[in-house]
């Protein structure tokens, strides 16, 4: 997939006000300081497109973006930002099950990983409710160039057998780096595929 253009459409805290356009839309939600928006900007080979922050937490929107006039990518806020008030944290939590739980243009979530770290709860948690609300999602493994490959491989292996212990079989995973653009052909040609394989059920 080659990007022609990244277009930013609307933000908003309601699924209710989100975009019309039947066309296939994909999430990217993870803990904060995840490195999201680096991602987001490395795919889509723009600077700025994603806005990105040194301090977590800084995405507090649903915001839709128009992607080679084509399909929607959307960027969620981070989960599990301890310095978010609590009654901001219920705020997020609410509009964001209703993103997943209403969002009929919904086709695939990517959950970022930070791939230094190991399976954290709350991720578990997450990924937990997408199952159980049959919401399809991917694994997207970020900051691979932090670790050396012997590893990084270890490490990615370690995570996937903890998996396991919840999962019958793993969700398709993706192995990335903002920095040394690993992983972004691979992604692009994994979103290609699966915008032909639905085209048909938003004709």
């Amino acid at each position: 997939m080659k990007i022609k253009s990244a277009e930013f459409v609307m933000s908003n805290s309601n699924v209710i006000n989100a975009p019309k356009d039947r066309i296939p839309e994909y999430a990217f939600i993870g803990r904060s300081n995840v490195g999201k928006s680096s991602l987001i900007n490395m795919l889509m080979e723009r600077k700025d497109l994603a806005k990105i922050s040194g301090k977590p937490g800084k995405t507090q929107l649903i915001n839709h973006f128009k992607i080679n006039d084509e399909w929607f990518l959307v960027d969620l806020p981070g989960y599990g930002y301890a310095s978010v008030s609590k009654k901001k944290r219920v705020i997020f939590q609410y509009f964001i099950e209703n993103y997943f739980k209403e969002r009929e243009q919904l086709v695939c979530t990517f959950v970022l990983i930070d791939s230094r770290h190991d399976p954290q709860k709350i991720d578990l948690d997450f990924m937990q409710f997408l199952g159980e609300n049959q919401i399809p999602f991917c694994i997207v493994f970020t900051k691979a160039d932090k670790l050396g490959s012997s590893k990084l491989n270890k490490q990615i292996t370690s995570y996937k057998k903890k998996l396991l212990l919840h999962w019958e079989t793993l969700p398709t995973s993706f192995l990335t780096s903002s920095a040394s653009r690993l992983g972004r052909e691979e992604f692009l040609t994994f979103l290609d595929g699966v915008n032909e394989d639905v085209a048909k059920d938003f004709k």
